[in-house]
């Protein structure tokens, strides 16, 4: 494995742990050269696609990378850092494929998506819904939050992921 900060081949795992049923396998390594850390993630090729069915009932390949930037996007200048997107895609799609075999609803991936940020942040998560929910009106997104405020955890404060 190369270094992506050096371009040496040489480096030592430090940790590995598998997720999504040992579908993938995350190794945390550092380079012996510069002694820079990174990860990697290993996948099991399969024969076959997951498809995700969307609203309008069409078919699209199944997508980690949409997981991600959604997440992104809602987490733009919030405490939240690119490890927890990580963990949040990983917990996302460890459901997925807990749950389903060859097809996947956009309704399940989304609810499944804000279920994740909710526990990290807050507002992240009132962003993620706005949008995926498509809020008619302020009536609504108002809702939303009142919601959120009900539950009785501070907004703005992100907590850990829970087991």
């Amino acid at each position: 494995m190369k270094c992506p900060f050096c371009k040496e081949d040489r480096d030592r795992v430090i940790d590995s742990r598998s997720s999504d049923g040992g579908r993938v396998i995350r190794r945390r390594r550092q380079c012996l050269t510069c002694k820079r850390r990174f990860t990697t993630y290993e996948k099991i090729g399969e024969s076959f696609k997951l498809w995700v069915v969307k609203k309008d009932r069409s078919r699209v390949p199944y997508d980690r990378d949409k997981i991600i930037v959604g997440s992104q996007k809602a987490c733009y200048k919030r405490p939240v850092s690119a490890e927890q997107i990580q963990q949040i895609a990983d917990k996302v799609e460890e459901k997925i494929f807990r749950s389903f075999d060859k097809e996947v609803t956009s309704a399940f991936i989304g609810e499944s998506v804000m279920e994740q940020l909710g526990k990290v942040d807050k507002v992240a998560y009132i962003r993620f819904a706005s949008v995926y929910r498509d809020f008619r009106d302020a009536g609504e997104l108002i809702k939303e939050v009142s919601e959120v405020i009900d539950k009785g955890e501070p907004m703005g404060q992100p907590t850990l992921f829970e087991e």
